[in-house]
């Protein structure tokens, strides 16, 4: 799919980012006997929606801990994830910043906070592989960093450009670059990350934002994520405007919603 984008033609890869990533986590999981997998996430984590489809289509119990109190009645996002059977578990922010287990899971596969880990980054590696040299410039929403890490130690051509969703993300370039070296062994790939396009930080979806969402979906009939994959197009569309890219570049957005 191709749109125009800042007066420049854009294709567009539309799937989700959340297979990949799980992919070889589950065989993992599997392998090691486990039945149940344990992971991280916000009130409005894609990823606890994604494991919690991923354990039950593969057979396993899942537990999501969340950070913050329990909120009545569910949003969607959660309301899905114990639609698949998941069990949630709500803990205090300083609690989930340690990445703490509480007490009395039965043993478990853990998954980490938004499902980065090595394993999630070769998954994600198999889509820059796909990409093979069709594009200059690989665009991708960034937020714990493993799609980004994964996509860029793939691509055989040009660079990729992760766009950070979370505000005071300047930790993000360490956090690609550790998961490429316990990885691979070494930092891989050409890319870089973009930090202005936040919009005030992760879950923050000013009037501004919103807008370009719904111009977006007029345009072209495809609804953006505002989480995420709104904020990485917004922030291409800035950035086509002021010229950023050279003419010849051939540019595509993951887009991971």
């Amino acid at each position: 799919m191709e749109v125009q984008l800042g007066g420049r033609r854009v294709h567009l890869r539309v799937e989700s980012n959340k297979p990949r990533k799980l992919k070889y986590n589950l065989i993992a999981a599997r392998e090691q006997g486990h039945h149940t997998l344990v992971t991280f996430g916000g009130a409005y984590s894609n990823h606890l929606r994604a494991t919690a489809l991923a354990g039950r289509l593969h057979g396993f119990q899942t537990v999501g801990i969340v950070r913050g109190e329990e909120r009545l009645p569910l949003n969607p996002v959660l309301r899905f994830a114990t639609e698949q059977g998941m069990t949630l578990t709500y803990v205090d922010r300083e609690t989930y910043r340690g990445k703490l287990i509480p007490a009395g899971l039965p043993p478990h596969y853990l998954i980490p906070e938004g499902g980065s880990n090595e394993l999630a980054v070769r998954g994600c590696a198999e889509l820059g592989e796909e990409l093979g040299s069709a594009f200059d410039v690989v665009c991708v929403p960034a937020g714990t960093g493993g799609t980004l890490a994964g996509l860029a130690a793939g691509l055989r051509h040009g660079r990729a450009i992760g766009f950070a969703v979370l505000k005071d993300a300047g930790w993000l370039r360490d956090a690609v670059a550790t998961l490429q070296q316990r990885t691979y062994g070494e930092v891989r790939g050409n890319w870089s990350i973009e930090t202005r396009f936040h919009f005030g930080g992760y879950a923050k979806t000013p009037p501004a934002l919103l807008t370009f969402v719904d111009k977006f979906e007029a345009q072209h009939g495809l609804r953006l994520d505002p989480i995420y994959t709104g904020k990485m197009m917004s922030g291409l569309e800035t950035l086509l405007h002021h010229g950023t890219f050279p003419q010849h570049e051939r540019i595509c957005a993951v887009i991971t919603g």
